[in-house]
């Protein structure tokens, strides 16, 4: 289903819904049965709960397995989303990378429109032997480049399932070297919903405070959080002249 219906969707669900009924066990169960094809019900109706005892193999066996309706479309970025990233990389970048790239649906846009950038792709689950772009393979709680290594960073519909939420960003910055672009809903903290989310940005602060960089764009696009941070040249500096020592 595209992504500007489900953020349609969302809205008259989570606005115009009572609270009592929209968090409801009983209310949400259909929904559930129809997103997760009928499996898996119990961990994914209380995923929010075990997911902060699960161990890392837990985690990865967990979105490894999935197989929901939101995983038949091609991205869940949102048109809006996609030309702001476009229309904004940093013109003297020559290397990006996609942290949490899914099918590398942004990175194969990013190609089009900018084809002399040299791109990389992370993501928890290992499928892009035959990427057009340089693929990764792990956790984003310890990504595994020295610091600095792309000049852009990118991270789509990934921070809301982190449950090391300030670590993981803490990351995003240390591997940026120019400008990090991160997306994410603008969603209410239900404890049912269908996207195995455990953060929630229902307003701007939420989510700049987390990121905390002094400069940057933050605006919601056709119901997302559109997040761009440029990175502090004195830090860039600091960590080339401490590594070169």
């Amino acid at each position: 289903m595209n992504r500007n219906i489900t953020n349609v969707i969302r809205f008259a669900m989570d606005e115009c819904l009572p609270p009592i009924i929209r968090d409801s066990k009983w209310f949400m169960w259909p929904f559930y049965y129809f997103a997760y094809r009928g499996k898996n019900l119990d961990t994914a109706m209380n995923f929010k709960s075990r997911v902060h005892t699960m161990t890392e193999q837990d985690y990865s066996d967990f979105y490894n397995g999935l197989n929901t309706i939101s995983r038949n479309r091609a991205t869940d970025l949102n048109s809006a989303c996609i030309d702001f990233i476009l229309d904004k990389i940093d013109g003297s970048a020559k290397s990006l990378i996609d942290v949490g790239c899914g099918n590398g649906f942004l990175l194969n846009k990013i190609k089009s429109r900018h084809p002399e950038l040299e791109l990389s792709g992370f993501d928890i689950k290992p499928n892009h032997d035959d990427a057009v772009f340089k693929f990764f393979h792990g956790n984003i709680e310890q990504l595994p480049f020295p610091d600095n290594s792309f000049d852009v960073v990118t991270c789509c519909h990934t921070v809301e399932h982190l449950v090391k939420l300030e670590k993981c960003i803490s990351e995003l910055k240390r591997i940026a070297r120019k400008q990090l672009f991160i997306v994410t809903p603008s969603q209410r903290p239900f404890y049912y919903t269908l996207d195995e989310h455990v953060n929630f940005f229902e307003f701007e602060e939420k989510l700049t405070s987390v990121i905390q960089l002094q400069e940057f764009t933050c605006k919601k696009l056709w119901g997302d959080w559109m997040f761009l941070g440029s990175i502090p040249q004195t830090d860039t500096v600091q960590k080339n002249a401490t590594e070169s020592n």
